[in-house]
């Protein structure tokens, strides 16, 4: 019977083609946690402990699978976001640290006012909508996706959390069709926005397992979402309302200047962690 340790050294073997030696380790430790229920802060006092062969079979999947370059958290099918985990599979993007940022921002500026109606667009695994519902005062969330899978995935997720979210399966594109005089406070989007000539900077992991349909965006037309969104945030913001968007970074002097010229105010472009451009905030007129 091998002990933790074996294993550690196992994967950081086997996997030093895909990841670097960190992250070998910070994703053993998670697998640990996981499986064992043995907290990183413990583990050098465990690593010594013997695996059962139900355990064995279990952790060389785990590895046959991280080297096919899966992400660890398809895997196990869940991922940290703002303190909670949710539920992720690959009809669903693994929530990323910039959108707790877009989070973070939303619920700090927005955390005293009760009542507030808020429409996500792009539900993905609920990551937005839900911890937005959490966090302010009796928010009224909505939240929209095309993706049957998605909206599935992030129903799920709502219910374990506990929190009353309205969901819309629908194509955004289309809202003229889907929405009437339906009025919000917030609203907030995450859609695509990678362009292809981007894939080659891009990891395997994501290429090969992430859902296309919530990363890439086409060439000719990279910043269509954010046009469409902002046409719809138009009609369908109270006066004063807030528009949030999460960015691509390389294109973030041109989506303020669209936003800017569709009549929306104080639009600001803020930078994420990593210093690159990340979020746009704008108000629409009063």
């Amino acid at each position: 019977m091998k002990i933790l340790q074996d294993f550690e050294l196992s994967f950081q073997h086997e996997l030093k083609a895909v990841y670097d030696s960190n992250e070998i380790k910070s994703i053993f430790l998670l697998i640990v946690e996981e499986l064992f229920g043995i907290k990183r802060i413990t583990y050098q006092l465990k690593k010594g402990n013997l695996v059962s062969e139900i355990d064995t079979v279990r952790l060389q999947e785990i590895l046959r699978d991280l080297k096919k370059n899966r992400p660890i958290q398809y895997i196990l099918n869940k991922a940290d976001f703002y303190g909670e985990f949710f539920e992720v599979n690959e009809s669903v993007l693994i929530p990323r640290p910039e959108t707790e940022e877009l989070v973070d921002l939303i619920i700090k500026t927005h955390a005293a006012p009760p009542n507030l109606k808020v429409i996500d667009i792009g539900t993905g695994s609920g990551c937005i909508p839900i911890i937005l519902s959490k966090h302010l005062n009796q928010a009224q969330v909505t939240t929209v996706d095309i993706s049957k899978e998605a909206i599935n995935t992030a129903k799920k997720n709502a219910q374990r959390l506990g929190q009353l979210v309205q969901f819309i399966n629908a194509d955004i594109l289309e809202w003229e069709y889907i929405f009437s005089d339906q009025q919000y406070d917030i609203i907030v989007s995450n859609p695509p926005y990678i362009t292809p000539h981007e894939k080659q900077h891009m990891q395997q992991n994501v290429l090969a397992y992430e859902p296309e349909i919530a990363l890439f965006i086409e060439d000719s037309a990279p910043l269509i979402f954010y046009d469409v969104i902002s046409s719809f945030a138009l009609k369908h913001l109270v006066p004063n309302g807030a528009l949030y968007f999460e960015i691509n970074q390389y294109l973030g002097l041109e989506t303020k200047d669209l936003i800017e010229k569709k009549g929306f105010q104080h639009v600001e472009l803020i930078k994420d962690i990593n210093g690159a451009n990340r979020i746009i905030r704008a108000k629409k007129s009063g």
